[in-house]
């Protein structure tokens, strides 16, 4: 699947004639009154919100392997590209994927990959695993210095190791520098992953299973943009066997996606609307 980009129609203005242009049109009989030179100014369409999808994974880091030996890595690709085809049906917004195919790409250059496409909200797509076989369920995550609970906090570091594929290069930051980065996050960010974050919740109620407590927080680096509402969504988990039945029937994830489709919307008529864009 192509990365496609809209782009909205720029504003055209002309400039002033220039005196040889209006010397020009004198001889010709359209004398223009001095001072008068027209301008035409054309409406520029108002441009979309740029959407950046985030497939948990990929490549080299299979992310956690369901009861049954499904990749999550697969999962989340799947899934992904299901809501990226209902964005695009739809035409509110434009929408991007950190990756199409089934290739590694480190947690800061999934971040990165936003702020080259100037995304105003990020998604990042997962299907984990739990010690607990028992727990199923969908759940989504906001950035936060510390975690909500253990078992966030046990995902998160999770997540975070998947740079162990990356090599050396990418374990250069502090656990210190880390909360900075974290503390660093604008308050109007936090608002908007946390708008989308009950947008989601809402979304899912009617037709997705949830957690007991869907709506948590914790320091996943995947979420660590300063400037770029951020959730992170935990759609089940590989290690129930009833979650990863579920998600490798197409039928269920079209219906994932079209939850987090009506969640996008819902989060764009609402507070996430007056979110600055980065770059």
């Amino acid at each position: 699947m192509s990365h496609l980009i809209g782009s909205a129609v720029a504003t055209a203005t002309l400039l002033p004639c220039s005196s040889a242009l209006a010397t020009s049109r004198h001889k010709k009989g359209h004398a223009l009154a001095p001072g008068k030179a027209p301008a035409i100014t054309g409406k520029a369409a108002p441009a979309r919100p740029v959407i950046m999808l985030d497939p948990g994974h990929g490549g080299k880091d299979p992310g956690a392997i369901g009861v049954s030996g499904t990749y999550e890595k697969h999962i989340a690709a799947a899934a992904a590209k299901e809501l990226y085809r209902q964005i695009k049906s739809a035409g509110r917004y434009d929408v991007v994927m950190t990756r199409a195919d089934d290739h590694f790409i480190p947690l800061e250059g999934r971040v990165d990959l936003a702020h080259r496409h100037k995304a105003q909200l990020f998604i990042s797509m997962h299907a984990d695993a739990l010690h607990d076989p028992d727990v199923r369920g969908a759940s989504v995550y906001t950035l936060s210095n510390g975690a909500s609970d253990a078992q966030t906090a046990s995902l998160a570091q999770t997540e975070n190791s998947a740079d162990r594929f990356a090599g050396p290069a990418f374990h250069g930051m502090s656990s210190e520098v880390q909360d900075i980065l974290a503390s660093l996050v604008h308050e109007e960010t936090r608002r908007g992953s946390a708008h989308m974050a009950a947008s989601v919740v809402s979304a899912f109620q009617p037709r997705i299973g949830l957690l007991r407590h869907p709506a948590r927080h914790a320091a996943f680096v995947v979420l660590k943009s300063a400037d770029i509402p951020s959730v992170l969504v935990e759609m089940g988990f590989m290690s129930n066997r009833h979650d990863e039945a579920a998600l490798r029937q197409g039928a269920y994830r079209q219906q994932v996606a079209s939850a987090m489709n009506a969640a996008i919307d819902r989060y764009f008529q609402g507070a996430g609307t007056n979110i600055a864009r980065s770059g």
